[in-house]
């Protein structure tokens, strides 16, 4: 599981317990400035993983790491699909970061206003 924090013109994303090791990060910094979105997406476990560079996956049980597909990098770090979200990135390491939260809608919600709020500020 993840937990996601806006300080600021940054998104943290700080995995926790067990999940650091399967995962292989303990952490995720990105500029607010990188952030296209974020959306509630529990279909999202049902789509390729890819290929697994570095990274756990057993399917039903868990998807944690770094996967390639159709020539993106995407991080993982999902449990149960029903609390996933998808945060879209730009000009980052990783196209997208698919984590789970324990409240979907409040932490899209969160990144939504961050992003608002960041655009105004412009």
């Amino acid at each position: 599981m993840a937990r996601v924090t806006v300080d600021g013109q940054t998104l943290s994303v700080e995995i926790e317990g067990l999940d650091k090791l399967w995962a292989l990060k303990s952490s995720l910094t990105i500029p607010l400035a990188n952030v296209r979105g974020a959306t509630v997406d529990p279909g999202v476990a049902k789509d390729s993983k890819g290929i697994r560079a570095p990274g756990t996956h057993i399917r039903g049980v868990i998807t944690a790491g770094t996967f390639h597909i159709d020539g993106e990098r995407i991080f993982w770090d999902v449990h149960d699909p029903a609390q996933a979200v998808v945060i879209e990135l730009a000009d980052e390491r990783y196209a997208r970061l698919i984590i789970q939260v324990d409240d979907p809608a409040a932490t899209v919600a969160l990144i939504v206003r961050a992003l608002t709020e960041s655009q105004d500020e412009l």
